[in-house]
């Protein structure tokens, strides 16, 4: 079974070490994609996206041996959401200068509340975390699942297919489709919840 993936104190520690490359390449991939996606809401092409996330990524490395793991200052997500949100200032600062648009302002006013402020940018955040905790939860489910189980979730349930196709398929009955789905539904959202407790625990 995959190791839980969310905010670990002991990956946070071994990141510290820049030689550490397992633990950069876990934290990478964690949060890569997230990073991505959040950056990319805020209407960023693909290249200036992929750009600021590396750059959130230097400067987490060059600030990780000073960050000080205390969940009641929001922990490490809040301080990793904090980075993202300044290099976006950053970004959109320096468009404005060379030309600015009306995107460029609206985001700039966002980027300028509080952290702590429930906006559209927190909210935005919140869900690509959500977004990140459920992959993690169907690459484990999928991992610990039969394959005809699995595949019977994701014709029905990914793909949007009925049942009876599932069925004619994976030569199953059109029940055994139901009940395969049902039980994979109900270990993700377990998966899900012992993943927000374990990032609440820490």
């Amino acid at each position: 079974m995959s190791e839980s993936p969310v905010t670990r104190a002991t990956l946070l520690l071994r990141l510290r070490d820049a030689n550490d490359h397992e633990a950069w390449s876990d934290f990478l991939r964690d949060y890569g994609p997230m990073l991505y996606r959040f950056v990319r809401s805020r209407g960023l092409q693909d290249a200036d996206a992929a750009d600021i996330v590396q750059d959130v990524f230097r400067r987490v490395g060059s600030a990780i041996g000073r960050l000080e793991y205390d969940k009641e200052k929001g922990g490490f997500r809040s301080w990793l959401f904090t980075i993202t949100r300044n290099r976006l200032y950053t970004y959109f600062e320096k468009r404005k200068k060379a030309g600015p648009s009306g995107n460029d302002t609206a985001q700039l006013e966002l980027l300028s509340q509080a952290a702590d402020d429930r906006n559209e940018l927190s909210e935005q955040w919140e869900l690509e975390h959500l977004r990140s905790l459920a992959a993690i939860a169907m690459k484990i489910v999928e991992e610990n699942s039969d394959p005809k189980t699995w595949s019977a979730f994701r014709i029905t349930a990914v793909e949007g297919r009925t049942a009876a196709e599932a069925a004619k398929e994976l030569s199953m009955s059109t029940g055994a489709i139901y009940v395969a789905k049902s039980r994979v539904t109900a270990r993700l959202r377990a998966e899900i919840q012992r993943l927000e407790q374990e990032e609440e625990a820490q």
